[in-house]
């Protein structure tokens, strides 16, 4: 063989590696998250899309998409509104029945959930059974966030219980009031009501994963979203307006979330401690402020 073919053969077998490699890492995916391909690939299915935003099961009625994308907007209204701003362009799959709602979202429970990539897509994926304005704005709050903060900073620094919370800010569905004090008050209640009065208590430490939130019995998770809600509530008080704007601020400078979370309620956290009940949840730390 001629030295001069031997870089050659190099550079053969090096792509050669490559793309068995891709092939092997696509295939892992695919067998572990098979929903996030079904969701990418859903422009070839026969979902129907007249914009390429929203896809219709191919079992809903086009008489109906008119009723369905009004509930849609409404969802986008309420995340402009809270995020001052909806920057976040989730493609949108619209199921007609629990089969296909399984197939994208790899989940037979609820009326919606959402997906993102580390490569910047994601999705929201809703079951006509069950959809309703709060349930999308639960949902699209997630791909919000993700667009605001990223993939990485959301699955290493955002612990499950915000992330759920602030959605719940959106979701009227346990609490609906437009108070902020208020709706405190009433997610305390809540709370109350799934502690058994405040006997059974989930530290948001336990509930900072999604596995620590979600893989549990259904009065537990319950009680984690009652917690989270509890907890988020009571931040948004304290950071007042433009508080979850500067948490994520402080998080694109790369902050820890520990230390944004605290500096964005800390210049009004004295004067509303003073005014409010305390949080539960916070009782250790109370007790410091107190002193």
């Amino acid at each position: 063989m001629k030295p001069n073919n031997l870089p050659q053969q190099r550079y053969i077998r090096l792509g050669k590696l490559l793309i068995v490699g891709f092939l092997v890492i696509t295939a892992s995916l695919f067998f572990l998250y098979p929903q996030i391909f079904y969701c990418e690939l859903i422009r070839l299915s026969d979902f129907r899309s007249d914009n390429g935003k929203i896809y219709f099961s191919p079992e809903i009625k086009p008489v109906n998409h008119k009723k369905l994308r009004s509930i849609i907007s409404s969802s986008e209204a309420r995340v402009d509104s809270f995020f001052n701003g909806k920057k976040s362009k989730p493609i949108i799959i619209v199921c007609s029945n629990p089969q296909q709602y399984q197939k994208y979202c790899s989940s037979t429970e609820g009326a919606g959930c959402s997906l993102g990539t580390p490569w910047g897509n994601s999705f929201v994926i809703l079951n006509t059974q069950g959809m309703n304005v709060d349930v999308i704005s639960h949902e699209m709050s997630h791909t919000e966030l993700l667009e605001r903060l990223g993939w990485w900073t959301i699955a290493t620094k955002i612990p499950q219980w915000f992330n759920e919370g602030i959605a719940l800010m959106l979701d009227r569905r346990f609490v609906n009031n437009p108070d902020k004090i208020g709706r405190y008050f009433d997610y305390m209640d809540e709370w109350l009501y799934y502690t058994g009065g405040g006997q059974q208590i989930l530290e948001l430490r336990d509930i900072a994963s999604i596995k620590g939130f979600f893989n549990t019995s259904q009065k537990q998770v319950m009680l984690a979203y009652m917690s989270a809600g509890m907890e988020v509530s009571y931040w948004m008080i304290l950071s007042e307006k433009d508080g979850l704007q500067r948490l994520i601020s402080d998080l694109e400078q790369g902050k820890s979330f520990e230390e944004a979370y605290q500096n964005a309620e800390q210049k009004r956290r004295a004067y509303w401690f003073k005014k409010l009940p305390t949080n539960p949840l916070r009782f250790q730390d109370s007790k410091k402020i107190s002193e």
